[in-house]
């Protein structure tokens, strides 16, 4: 059965990670998904390597490990946008289109006679969805923004990592996760907009900032120092609202513990033998355990050094307690749970070589998602992109 989004078409005149974790997205769920990229050049992620996809003979081919990670399911075409000609070939693309994504500098594309006003006069039902560092308007909006930058001054830099006292400093997330959550804002903001514009008729524009987004998920971080007024520190691994919730040293690796309410932590001090810990009015609730976590977690770190993960896991799962291995990717892509839910696919990339991906997580009861096309070469759909546009319709 075709995907969801199968009668959707999406104009991607965007690059790097934000707005292609977008657009792969809508792919997954059945869009046509045209990636525009500049002639001979192509996405900046092409060459963020190594590691580079290899061909068939073991050499490296052009596409990187990263950008292969946000672009399945598109058709790549060379389009220069700053051309009479490219810009022209675009508003054909939109007058057939019904999203479109942008990234880049604000004013940009009303120089090329591409911004909203333009492309609502081709097509007034358009979507047209710009993701910038900070907005289209305001003191900083003519800035560019950088996922570490914007983690930095977002706030998330200053909650992430052990606290100084422990020698630690701020930190970055492993992996670029403001971009990655705008790439997600923009779909859900994207499929509220089609359903207005299902509903009326009526596009629009949808201006996505990543600073806004890095502000909107502080979650209770930004929460708890709004409604507190206490500026938020790092705790390492440890959670600001609940103890114990940290990752705890064992004999022979690390085990992470999430303890959410004061039955599960009975029933942990009873597997650690600390029984009586529960009953002392100083850890006998979740408000007394965060106010007293400084005396709670060594006793509990003291009685983890005596067994291994295998030991804890084994006993605390059988306690209901919740816990887990702290992985390697090896070990993730390796656990059977992983396996089972099809967490990978392979598919067959120009060049002949397999490429392994990971999958989408969403599982649809009716429709499914259906991997049919690697990530692209670039250019390699140029000649499907001038079939298409001398079509009738969709």
């Amino acid at each position: 059965m075709p995907g969801p989004l199968s009668d959707v078409v999406v104009v991607d005149l965007s690059r790097i990670l934000a707005g292609p974790w977008a657009s792969q997205v809508l792919a997954d769920y059945g869009a046509t998904v045209w990636k525009v990229e500049r002639p001979g050049q192509g996405d900046d992620t092409r060459k963020w390597g190594p590691p580079y996809l290899q061909d068939q003979q073991g050499n490296d081919t052009a596409e990187s490990a990263y950008y292969l990670a946000a672009n399945r399911g598109k058709h790549s075409v060379e389009i220069d946008i700053a051309s009479a000609e490219g810009q022209a070939t675009v508003r054909q693309m939109v007058a057939k289109a019904d999203i479109v994504i942008e990234n880049f500098k604000v004013g940009t594309l009303a120089k090329y006679g591409l911004d909203y006003a333009s492309l609502k006069a081709i097509n007034p039902s358009i979507i047209l969805c710009s993701i910038t560092g900070f907005g289209q308007y305001g003191p900083d909006a003519h800035k560019p923004g950088y996922d570490a930058m914007i983690q930095a001054a977002g706030g998330l830099m200053s909650i992430t990592g052990e606290p100084d006292e422990l020698g630690g400093g701020p930190q970055k997330v492993g992996v670029a996760v403001t971009d990655l959550m705008t790439g997600m804002y923009a779909v859900s903001g994207i499929l509220a907009a089609l359903h207005h514009r299902n509903a009326t008729g009526e596009g629009q524009h949808i201006d996505l900032a990543l600073m806004d987004t890095q502000v909107a998920y502080l979650a209770n971080q930004g929460s708890n120092y709004l409604v507190g007024g206490k500026v938020p520190q790092r705790l390492g691994n440890a959670h600001p609202n609940i103890v114990p919730y940290q990752s705890f040293k064992v004999a022979d690796g690390h085990i992470m513990l999430a303890v959410g309410n004061d039955a599960q932590f009975q029933r942990c001090a009873k597997v650690l033998g600390l029984e009586h810990l529960a009953e002392q009015a100083d850890f006998a609730t979740n408000d007394a355990r965060v106010a007293n976590r400084a005396d709670l977690v060594p006793q509990l770190q003291q009685v983890f050094m005596t067994q291994g993960l295998d030991h804890w896991m084994a006993q605390l799962q059988q306690a209901k307690v919740p816990c887990g291995p702290i992985n390697t990717l090896d070990r993730v892509f390796d656990q059977p749970q992983v396996k089972h839910r099809e967490m990978t696919v392979e598919l067959e990339h120009s060049s002949g070589a397999k490429a392994p991906l990971v999958a989408n997580p969403v599982k649809f009861s009716e429709t499914q998602i259906e991997y049919n096309k690697a990530p692209p070469s670039l250019g390699e759909d140029n000649s499907k992109l001038k079939a298409w546009l001398s079509t009738k319709t969709n």
